[in-house]
């Protein structure tokens, strides 16, 4: 008996013409990651793409291979919340940091009981009877080896945006958020420290410490605190109080490195693309006048 429905069974059409059958057989596909990313500059030199939209897919290719472990922030720079500590000192740490989530620890920096909104501190200020305990919402905690990829669909898939990376041994390795990954498809993304030069590069803070952008004239940070501070030596002229104190640690700042010079003390707020975009500074304990 026939079959009363041979189209069901019947071979996929080809509907290749003759002509790009000799094409991809003379040039194949890639057959590596480098290929492809080959392929894309070949696109784009062909103006048959655009450069944004080669980067993207380009990161959107290497992120396959990376892990949360390649992104995250070390847990030696996390900024984190005492649960033991007063309203004030935590409302000081959110100003200074201007973070939106902070892991929050009790008794030792290992034991991250949640994660605490910073508006949720409103909450606080507004009713002081409340506990913060309660305020917490549920750490999400990865392996290092969890691939971006797997992360960033768990990420679109809840409304926890930042996760606690542990070790293979169930230590705080460090902790990464959205932010971290996006940034691997999209680069950098402006934030709540990306300023206009016009809108200013030194700020006072409420524990009377000062915000001062990486970009700030060195002179300007002398005329500001008082201070004369070198902006040149033998061989080099920084113009920028970032990269003076870059040289002067002689390695890239990393957030929450604290260094001290010309009577100031600066701790690394926030770092982007190798450069220092913020710093805290306060004028030296005791120093001379």
């Amino acid at each position: 008996m026939s079959d009363p429905h041979p189209s069901r069974h019947s071979v996929k059409e080809d509907k290749r013409s003759f002509l790009q059958k000799i094409a991809e057989f003379i040039h194949p596909g890639p057959d590596s990651t480098d290929e492809l990313i080959e392929t894309l500059v070949e696109a784009e030199d062909n103006q048959i793409i655009g450069t944004e939209s080669r980067e993207m897919l380009e990161g959107v290719i290497r992120m396959a291979d990376l892990t949360a472990g390649d992104v995250m922030v070390a847990a030696t720079r996390m900024d984190l919340l005492n649960i033991q500590a007063p309203f004030d000192e935590l409302l000081h740490a959110v100003i200074d940091t201007a973070h939106s989530r902070f892991p929050v620890f009790d008794g030792e920096r290992e034991n991250i009981i949640g994660i605490l909104m910073a508006k949720d501190l409103l909450k606080l200020q507004r009713a002081p009877e409340l506990n913060i305990r309660a305020l917490l919402r549920p750490a999400v905690f990865i392996p290092e080896s969890k691939g971006l990829n797997d992360l960033l669909r768990d990420f679109r898939g809840n409304r926890n945006h930042l996760a606690i990376v542990i070790d293979e041994f169930g230590r705080v390795a460090g902790l990464i958020t959205i932010e971290d990954v996006l940034e691997q498809i999209v680069g950098e993304i402006e934030d709540e420290f990306d300023i206009d030069e016009d809108d200013g590069d030194i700020f006072g803070l409420a524990d009377r410490t000062y915000r001062v952008s990486g970009d700030t004239p060195v002179e300007r940070v002398n005329d500001a605190f008082s201070v004369a501070l070198e902006a040149a030596d033998d061989e080099n002229h920084f113009d920028t109080i970032g990269g003076l104190i870059a040289h002067a640690m002689g390695h890239v700042p990393k957030r929450g490195e604290k260094f001290s010079m010309g009577g100031l003390d600066f701790v690394v707020l926030h770092t982007k693309g190798g450069a220092v975009k913020w710093f805290k500074v306060s004028p030296v304990a005791n120093a001379a006048n």
